[in-house]
């Protein structure tokens, strides 16, 4: 790589990424290349990565190109792929507001999980459209040591565990991924989120992201424990033609999840730019090696 390289650091409820512009898909971001500018003690350091891309000139995006101009094309933490990411659009769409891209008010983005309708607050919060769960069937098992608990399995475009836990501290220390029972429900992977009660329509959460560890906060995950929390206590907005909304509470600070009666999820929080420069190419080539 002969050329300085820009990027920027951004974070929603403290799930942070180095968000690379790259309008017309020029930068070879290779797995290695990934994990490396996202390793938090010999690079920029992040969760993942936001690959900002116009979704015409990515082969990936390119049938979307007439609903969303900009694709997100995420990379978790280790390089690897990922479908979507829910703090990711907010932060996404923040650097779009910041770069002169995109006004307050209504924005579409491009995912690997569909074209995801976002909105611009004037008082800074953005609400992302995250489509509707699916719940499939069959029962799942989430442990920790000794202790193991039934989970519900939710997906976002992206596959959770959602286990219900008497207190968060149970979930161990969440570097290495929860086992989960059976294997064959989660053929690719899976989040792992532990839950407990803080009152009314407000829980808290620990999280396990596939391909990077325990993280300050998981937008998908959120939706996930919304949905299965919401099942859990009998509510339905699909059954009762009326949304109900959560406060979730990560790590990193808090979320509101409100599912509609035709199935769409919204979550509304906060996305902050911190920082901007430009990658040393030279270190790059070496720390790819």
């Amino acid at each position: 790589m002969s050329t300085r390289i820009a990027f920027l650091k951004g974070h929603g409820t403290e799930n942070d990424f180095v968000i690379v512009p790259d309008p017309e898909n020029t930068v070879d971001l290779s797995p290695a290349a990934v994990a490396a500018l996202c390793d938090r003690r010999a690079g920029i350091g992040g969760d993942g990565l936001l690959h900002v891309v116009r979704s015409a000139a990515h082969p990936e995006a390119a049938h979307l190109a007439a609903e969303a101009e900009w694709f997100m094309d995420y990379r978790n933490g280790d390089g690897s792929v990922a479908e979507m990411c829910g703090n990711g659009v907010r932060v996404f769409a923040r650097y779009l507001q910041h770069a002169g891209l995109a006004p307050v008010g209504d924005l579409r983005i491009a995912t690997r999980g569909g074209v995801k309708a976002t909105h611009i607050a004037k008082e800074g919060d953005i609400t992302v459209g995250m489509g509707r769960a699916a719940l499939p069937e069959g029962e799942v098992t989430v442990s920790v040591g000794e202790l193991s608990w039934p989970a519900r399995n939710v997906n976002m475009g992206n596959p959770h565990a959602v286990a219900f836990v008497d207190d968060l501290a149970h979930a161990g220390d969440l570097h290495s991924p929860p086992p989960v029972s059976p294997a064959a429900a989660y053929p690719d992977g899976v989040n792992v989120e532990f839950v407990v009660d803080r009152g009314p329509r407000h829980v808290a959460l620990r999280v396990h992201e596939r391909g990077v560890g325990e993280t300050r906060s998981c937008g998908t995950g959120a939706c996930a424990v919304a949905v299965a929390t919401a099942r859990r206590d009998g509510a339905d907005p699909a059954a009762t033609g009326t949304p109900v909304t959560y406060t979730v509470d990560v790590p990193g600070g808090r979320l509101t999840i409100t599912e509609r009666p035709d199935g769409e999820i919204e979550m509304t929080g906060p996305a902050v730019i911190v920082a901007e420069g430009e990658i040393d190419p030279e270190w790059l080539e070496t720390a790819v090696r």
